[in-house]
C-alpha cells in the first residue's frame, strides 16, 4: 500500500502540470490562388506583364503577392456541360461537332474531362477521363428535348465534380440560357461555385435562329463575371469553332496571383477579391469577385 502512494502523488503531480500548460494552438495558413485573364481593348490577350504591375485586395485590405507566374500549364480539370433541351434541337448538330473540336484540341496529358448533359434534369455522360476520344464518343450519343436545367448543372457539377484544388477547375457550358426547370435559384449556385473555386465559360447558342433570346443571354453573362471567365454568343457554325479556339487560348494564357490574407476573422464568410493593374492604360482584367474562407 505504501508504494503505491508515490506513484499516486506522481500521476496527480503530472495531471495537474499538464492542466497548467498552455495548450498548443495549430494555426493552419492557405494561400489563395487568383487567375487572371488581361486583355486589350480588342480583345487580344496580354501574357507579358510583370508582376509589380498587379495590385490585389482582399476585403479592401492590400494584400502581398508571394507567388506570381505567367500559367500556360497547369493542369486543367474540364466540366463540359451541354444544353440537350427542346429550344436546342436545331442548333446540337453544331454544338456537338464544335465541342468535339475543343475537347480535342484543348486536352493535354495532365488534363481532364468530363461530360454533362442537362434539359429537364442533370446526368453525367462520362466522368473524368484523361482520353479526349473518350468525351468525343459520348458527345456522338447526345439527344435533344425536354425543358432546361442550367441552374442545377452548374450547382451539382461544382458540389460534386470541381473539388481539386491544384488544378483550374473549368466549367465550359454550351446554352441559349433558356433556364425553366431549375430548382436552384442563380444565388445558390453561385455560392456553390464559389466554393469551389470553379472559372466558367459560355457560349450561347440562341444567335444561331431567329428567336434571339436576350434574357438567356443576360443571365450567361452574369454568370461568367462572378467567376472572371468570358461568354461568347456565335453566330454561325465557323464562329462556334473559333469561339472553342478562344477558350483554349485563354486557359493557357492567364496570370496566377498568390497570397495569404493576414486577417482570419471571418472563417466560413465570403471575401471580396479585387484585382487592379497599375498603370493599365486601357488594357481590360477578369478574375473572379471572391471566395469563402475555410471555417475551422
Amino acid at each position: 500500500m505504501r508504494r503505491g502512494i508515490p506513484v499516486l502523488f506522481c500521476t496527480l503531480a503530472l495531471l495537474l502540470l499538464t492542466a497548467f500548460q498552455e495548450p498548443q494552438i495549430r494555426v493552419e495558413v492557405e494561400a489563395v490562388n487568383v487567375l487572371v485573364t488581361v486583355t486589350n481593348k480588342r480583345g487580344q490577350l496580354v501574357t507579358d506583364l510583370a508582376k509589380d504591375r498587379f495590385e490585389i485586395r482582399e476585403d479592401g485590405a492590400v494584400q502581398e503577392i508571394t507567388n506570381f507566374s505567367h500559367q500556360t500549364d497547369l493542369p486543367l480539370r474540364i466540366a463540359l456541360l451541354i444544353d440537350t433541351s427542346s429550344s436546342v434541337r436545331v442548333k446540337l448538330d453544331f454544338e456537338k461537332q464544335a465541342a468535339t473540336k475543343f475537347i480535342y484540341s484543348v486536352m493535354r496529358l495532365a488534363d481532364r474531362a468530363l461530360l454533362v448533359e442537362f434539359d429537364s434534369g442533370v446526368s453525367l455522360v462520362h466522368d473524368f477521363t484523361r482520353r479526349p476520344g473518350d468525351i468525343a464518343k459520348a458527345i456522338k450519343k447526345l439527344r435533344a428535348g425536354g425543358g432546361t436545367a442550367l441552374m442545377d448543372a452548374l450547382y451539382a457539377v461544382s458540389r460534386d465534380k470541381m473539388t481539386e484544388g491544384e488544378a483550374r477547375q473549368t466549367i465550359v457550358v454550351v446554352s441559349d440560357g433558356r433556364d425553366i426547370d431549375s430548382r436552384r435559384t442563380m444565388e445558390e449556385t453561385l455560392e456553390m461555385v464559389d466554393r469551389s473555386g470553379v472559372t466558367i465559360y459560355a457560349v450561347g447558342t440562341n444567335r444561331f435562329a431567329a428567336d434571339r433570346y436576350d434574357k438567356g443571354e443576360k443571365l450567361l453573362r452574369d454568370l461568367v463575371a462572378h467567376t472572371g471567365g468570358r461568354a461568347f454568343f456565335p453566330y454561325s457554325v465557323e464562329r462556334l469553332e473559333d469561339t472553342f479556339e478562344s477558350i483554349n487560348d485563354e486557359l493557357r494564357s492567364q496570370y496566377n496571383l498568390t497570397y495569404v490574407p493576414g486577417d482570419r476573422h471571418t472563417e466560413g464568410q465570403f471575401r471580396k477579391i479585387k484585382v487592379r493593374l497599375l498603370n493599365d492604360k486601357g488594357l481590360i482584367i477578369r478574375y473572379r469577385r471572391g471566395y469563402f474562407s475555410p471555417a475551422r
